[in-house]
């Protein structure tokens, strides 16, 4: 049996380790607590992500939403928010908490593009696919002219941009290879650059990374 994303989801709702593996053989734990959010979570955890989302001040888009803790604490802000994820199990955990999110891939046809306020990548989710220019060329489409996009980077110092070929692990059993990439907080100007996006500041929060990106 492969793990697939809802697999992933379904051990982080229950509390189960997996792990991302890699093609040189290593692997590193995934932090499934901080994606469930709420008491799961760590207090600092907890502060970052309000910071993060404190940044929207409309209608947010929350790309790669996962269980959906940012799309659910956007909403309890009065904020029009709306999660994408290839993940059934991954979208039915954002309804279920009160959220709002589609089953869809972000490339693909999304609600009101050009529209959105903020597009949030968090939780290193500026690296879906592998090519992190393209994501954010995608991100600027969905974003209205006097919009941003929120995306949570590595700190300064770490490999500029890796991509990187990976799967999802749990403790017996191994998921598909697919493309990554990791970035790091001083390589976000040059991406931002290439997709028309300027860098308005990287802010680090309790050793997280978020930067906030504008049309250049």
């Amino acid at each position: 049996m492969r793990v697939t994303a809802d697999e992933l989801f379904s051990r982080a709702s229950c509390g189960l380790p997996c792990w991302m593996g890699h093609s040189d053989g290593t692997r590193e734990p995934l932090p499934t607590a901080r994606w469930m959010g709420g008491p799961a979570s760590s207090s600092e955890d907890r502060i970052a992500d309000g910071r993060m989302i404190g940044h929207c001040n409309g209608p947010t888009l929350d790309l790669g939403c996962g269980p959906g803790r940012l799309t659910e604490g956007l909403a309890r802000r009065g904020i029009s928010a709306l999660g994408v994820d290839t993940s059934k199990k991954a979208v039915d955990l954002t309804v279920g908490r009160g959220g709002r999110a589609v089953l869809r891939d972000l490339f693909e046809p999304l609600p009101n593009a050009g529209d959105w306020a903020c597009v949030l990548l968090a939780d290193g989710n500026i690296g879906i696919g592998g090519d992190p220019v393209r994501l954010l060329r995608r991100a600027a489409e969905l974003i209205r002219p006097d919009g941003a996009v929120i995306a949570e980077v590595h700190a300064p110092g770490a490999a500029e941009v890796q991509p990187q070929t990976v799967r999802w692990e749990t403790d017996t059993m191994v998921g598909e290879w697919f493309a990554w990439a990791s970035v790091s907080a001083n390589a976000t100007y040059a991406i931002a650059h290439a997709a028309g996006l300027a860098v308005v500041d990287i802010a680090p929060i309790h050793g997280r990374f978020f930067a906030r990106l504008e049309r250049a």
